[in-house]
């Protein structure tokens, strides 16, 4: 293989709750050895880098905070581009918080310039009222990935794009969602590790995000069968990725 970037996605490919999949501790250490630029995306806004990156060393894989991206880091990217140094109401986590105020966001509720919705582990009723009402008056309303449930404790638990369907019934105002499968996030990625699209591989497990996106922003596609999807998926989808592998153990680099 020609040497690219690579933008990985963490739970389906590298991941299965808190266990490394087969192969992925092995095809991490060949692009570290070898030097290759890489991200690992996660859509999931409610952690830090280095919560990340303690996830991953828990599962046996030793990574910098520096190779992940998240949704949550692409937002703050995306509004600090669009009001630079301006303030937010926010209902997220720390990944959140903390993105927001490396860009140098204030945190407010009294009349910022967005209202912005991200994975947390307990959404308040009394903030999601306040959210309504603060896009009601005309704030404009941003969410940092459209996937409406998640893994959690017990089971499947409504994510973000859960709340943000709930908040757009009651505002009438839809958010715009920065993370996959908009190619934004990829760009912010791409721009973060200072590369091009047309030297990066999207590998993911998702066909309806990962795949998408990737084709999208122009990327090459890698499916790995090791997550959600099934070989027989593919044909449902009016796309196609470049290659589809069982797992990451079967990328060559």
């Amino acid at each position: 293989m020609t040497k690219k970037a690579f933008l990985i996605d963490m739970d389906g490919v590298l991941l299965y709750g808190d266990r490394a999949l087969p192969g992925a501790k092995e095809f991490i250490e060949r692009l570290q050895k070898k030097d290759y630029k890489f991200l690992i995306l996660t859509n999931n806004s409610r952690y830090t880098p280095f919560d990340l990156q303690h996830r991953m060393a828990r599962a046996g894989i030793e990574l910098e905070a520096q190779h992940f991206f998240s949704s949550a880091m692409a937002t703050a990217y995306f509004v600090d581009s669009q009001k630079p140094r301006g303030s937010a109401f926010i209902l997220g986590g720390t990944g959140l918080y903390q993105a927001l105020s490396e860009v140098g966001y204030s945190l407010t509720d009294y009349n910022p310039d967005f209202v912005i919705l991200g994975e947390m582990e307990s959404y308040s009723y009394d903030k999601i009222v306040q959210a309504c009402r603060l896009v009601m008056s005309g704030v404009p309303f941003i969410a940092t990935n459209p996937d409406v449930s998640g893994p959690g404790e017990g089971g499947i638990v409504p994510a973000c794009g859960a709340v943000a369907a709930l908040l757009e019934k009651a505002s009438g105002y839809a958010p715009y969602f920065v993370g996959k499968p908009n190619p934004l996030i990829l760009r912010l990625a791409l721009r973060h590790i200072d590369e091009h699209s047309e030297n990066a591989i999207m590998v993911g497990d998702r066909m309806d995000t990962d795949i998408k996106v990737g084709l999208e922003s122009g990327l090459k596609t890698i499916l790995v069968l090791s997550g959600v999807t099934r070989r027989e998926d593919v044909s449902q989808f009016p796309y196609r990725p470049n290659q589809i592998m069982s797992s990451v153990a079967e990328i060559e680099v």
